[in-house]
């Protein structure tokens, strides 16, 4: 049976980087004799014991109390998500930040994923009257999800950022301004902070200027925070954030650990909420309560804050010095950059001068067990062929430990073999 005979099954079966990356997740989980699978390259967070402890107890919990097994299993929700948890991410929000938020500026999705393909469609593609809208991305390197969310073609433009080389080894994006109010047929503005896949954080002020450069244009202004504020809060330096009617702020529960709730929280005015609300209806019925119903009263009593404080970004802050470590004793006479760690669980590597693709750099390792994401795939709407997205690859690092240090003898290993 042909099913791709559509413009969505063309698009929906065509091979993309997010399909990539979970394939690699499962192929990485079946055992292969002989061989030892370092999974080096997904978006799973670490099983962090004293954080699974909070989670265990919320599910005993749960089973022993009627009302919040309902909620938990037995019932659906509303179309907009669980009421209760959506009216406890508004407090929390109003509370740390002073935002005039109520539950009716909440709207939860089955996962981040599905909230990016909701909202991207909505601002962007083809238009009623003929004309075309783009999602612009300001900052390439970018989120590899994003790629690929588009129901029409041509849906994303993105602006190569400014390097920076640091010292040690080290070097930094930041967002290249001259020229982003001149590019055309802009329908809304979307960064990720901390970026995936560099762990870049755009500071306060950047975010400001690009939310008045949306403004200028009367666009969104849409922010993925999923690996940071509030939430799960991996992020080690500038823990300010912004939100206006404008904004459209974007938070998930998996980074938090609850990757299989498939829990996405989007926070903007109410137009937005009730298009959402409004998609989950049609699609779905309504989003999955599961992690919302754990994550409600960690939430409201504050305990979650204490978690991401005392346990989620100290861990990740520790693993990324010593995934740092590893990398500048393997590469002591290779050629490597590492953008400067400043949050999320990747560190994204830069081989200048690279003689193979990264894509190709790819290949061998994955026939090595060394399963990490090439970096061409994190350059969604970059018009031209920038030599630098074929140098990279980004390497989760929050795996186990003696994982990820084999992991990165492998790929100095390769990259010794390539330059010889």
């Amino acid at each position: 049976m042909k099913v791709a005979t559509t413009d969505f099954g063309r698009r929906i079966l065509r091979p993309t980087g997010a399909l990539e990356l979970m394939t690699d997740l499962g192929e990485a989980s079946i055992p292969v004799p002989g061989r030892t699978a370092h999974m080096l390259g997904g978006g799973n967070p670490a099983r962090i014991p004293a954080v699974e402890d909070a989670y265990r107890r919320r599910l005993r919990e749960i089973a022993e109390d009627d009302a919040q097994f309902g909620r938990f299993a037995a019932t659906y929700s509303a179309p907009g998500g669980d009421r209760s948890f959506r009216g406890g991410v508004a407090e929390m929000l109003a509370r740390k930040y002073g935002w005039p938020l109520t539950e009716r500026n909440v709207a939860l999705t089955c996962g981040s994923q599905t909230a990016f393909t909701v909202l991207f469609n909505l601002f962007a593609g083809e238009c009623a009257d003929g004309s075309r809208r783009r999602i612009l991305f300001p900052l390439a390197p970018e989120y590899i999800g994003y790629a690929d969310v588009g129901l029409s073609d041509d849906m994303l433009v993105a602006q190569r950022a400014d390097i920076e080389e640091l010292p040690g080894g080290f070097f930094k994006y930041h967002v290249r301004f001259e020229g982003l109010d001149r590019i055309p047929d802009v329908g809304a503005i979307c960064v990720s902070r901390p970026t995936n896949p560099s762990g870049n954080v755009l500071t306060l002020g950047e975010l400001e200027r690009l939310d008045a450069l949306a403004r200028a244009r009367a666009v969104p202004f849409i922010i993925d925070a999923a690996y940071g504020y509030p939430f799960p809060g991996i992020q080690f330096e500038e823990p300010g954030l912004i939100w206006n009617d404008n904004v459209v702020l974007c938070l998930s529960l998996s980074k938090l650990g609850l990757p299989a709730t498939r829990t996405g929280i989007v926070v903007a005015n109410e137009d937005v909420i009730e298009a959402l609300t409004a998609f989950n209806a049609t699609a779905s019925l309504a989003p999955v309560s599961t992690g919302a119903v754990i994550v409600d009263p960690l939430l409201r009593s504050g305990e979650l804050e204490r978690i991401c404080d005392e346990s989620i970004r100290p861990y990740y802050a520790e693993r990324s010095r010593e995934a740092v470590a590893w990398l500048q004793d393997a590469f002591r006479d290779l050629p490597l950059r590492i953008h400067r760690p400043e949050g999320a669980f990747f560190l994204w590597l830069w081989f200048p001068g690279l003689p193979i693709t990264s894509a190709e750099l790819y290949r061998r390792l994955k026939a090595r067990g060394v399963f990490v994401l090439s970096g061409h795939h994190f350059f969604p709407g970059l018009e031209d062929d920038w030599r630098h997205r074929h140098e990279c690859i980004r390497l989760n690092y929050s795996q186990a430990r003696e994982s990820v240090a084999a992991g990165v003898k492998v790929i100095a290993e390769e990259v010794g073999r390539a330059k010889r």
